[in-house]
């Protein structure tokens, strides 16, 4: 589900020269900086409304590019999308009007705005999330082989405790997870099992820990029980690709979904991490997740997107992932950003899983700044004081 149009920030040469492959140039462009809308089809009208608008207008064999600042953009598509002739050409427009207005709500403000407000909100059913800062969801592994704690909560009653402890150090959220995904070790465990580890872990802390509770599952029949025991928020890896019944199960119970980006399973994703164009691939596959999740029934604003750091990625696709991040809000939901203690830190610092502290506030702090909504991590304490101060930078006026 490729996107037709397609919003791309150039810092730097590299971005410049894969911009110019993208739109298919016959030769490299170099030296651009900014953004750019690629667009695919190009109708004549739209390439020549934009260049009369005041853009600079690259066409190639595999689309255009209309370069200038981002307001420029959403303004020159807001105003072709009323003014020309042909309706392709007027449908392309909106796509720009809309996709740049939907970068600059996602960067405008840390947190997430309420429904109709600026910033795209995420609606659960039952609470209200805090508004005006970068959220933390706290990670509650029910798991003997997870790849950051060794199995230290596989007993229900250990990762309870470290929930309600995550609470008070000051997570948003807690997501309780019973199936680990680590590619290196992990192994597929049944819907049994899986209800088995979580089941008492989400009731206890639905009840007593004060906030809203997600599950960390891709099985519809987890969900179920999970929502059953009191979650609000189904927290799916695979991006409602591998459980057909699931976004029409959150739709009927009206849960709120997590959809990640992932190829393949935990046991595969890493033969998979092959990109031709990264964003390009990684939005085309977000859109296809959400469309199954509209598909389902399950409404926009109940809907919050993670890019799947570590997940069917190599290290240099996640710190790019991290660096251009804001391109991703151009779907037009909040996203939901999970780096803590990955092994793409690990490779930056030369640390293991626990001694990944310092990396992952700075991952954490990066993705703020980049307009995440939520960030997931296991170090919640150290995490929020990080986004606070990332935070009150991204507010400051002089």
């Amino acid at each position: 589900m490729a996107l037709r149009v397609r919003l791309i920030e150039v810092q730097c040469e590299a971005d410049s020269l894969a911009a110019g492959q993208a739109a298919g140039l016959a030769t490299p462009e170099r030296g651009l900086r900014g953004w750019a809308a690629l667009l695919n089809p190009t109708p004549p009208s739209l390439c020549d409304g934009l260049g009369r608008a005041g853009l600079q207008v690259l066409r190639g064999s595999g689309g255009a590019l209309a370069l200038g600042g981002l307001p420029f953009l959403g303004r020159a598509g807001h105003g072709l999308e009323g003014s020309l002739e042909d309706a392709e050409g007027r449908a392309l427009a909106g796509e720009l009007h809309l996709r740049a207005a939907a970068v600059e709500a996602g960067c405008a403000v840390p947190g997430l705005g309420p429904p109709g407000g600026g910033r795209p909100g995420w609606t659960l059913p039952r609470s209200r999330l805090p508004e005006g800062r970068t959220l933390v969801m706290g990670i509650v592994n029910v798991t003997p082989d997870s790849f950051s704690d060794g199995g230290r909560f596989f007993d229900p009653r250990r990762a309870i405790e470290h929930g309600l402890a995550l609470a008070r150090e000051g997570a948003d959220l807690l997501d309780v997870g019973g199936e680990s995904t680590n590619p290196f070790v992990s192994q597929p465990v049944d819907a049994a099992e899986e209800i088995r580890r979580i089941e008492p872990v989400v009731r206890e802390l639905a009840l007593r820990a004060g906030v809203p509770v997600s599950v960390d599952t891709s099985k519809a029949e987890v969900a179920a029980r999970a929502l059953e025991a009191g979650a609000e928020v189904v927290n799916d890896v695979s991006g409602l690709a591998r459980d057909g019944q699931l976004a029409r199960l959150c739709a009927e119970r009206g849960a709120a979904l997590c959809l990640m980006h992932l190829r393949g399973t935990p046991q595969d994703m890493q033969a998979r991490a092959r990109y031709g164009d990264l964003f390009g691939e990684v939005l085309a596959e977000l859109l296809a997740a959400l469309q199954r999740a509209r598909e389902g029934g399950v409404a926009d604003d109940r809907v919050v997107l993670d890019p799947g750091l570590g997940f069917a990625k190599t290290g240099p696709h996640n710190l790019a992932l991290l660096r251009r991040q804001r391109e991703l809000l151009q779907l037009g939901r909040p996203l939901l950003i999970g780096a803590s203690r990955k092994s793409f830190i690990g490779r930056a610092t030369g640390r293991e899983p626990q001694d990944r502290l310092a990396g992952s506030i700075a991952a954490a702090a990066i993705a703020a700044s980049n307009g995440a909504a939520i960030v997931r991590a296991h170090d919640v304490a150290q995490t929020r004081e990080a986004l606070a101060v990332a935070d009150a930078v991204r507010a400051a006026s002089p």
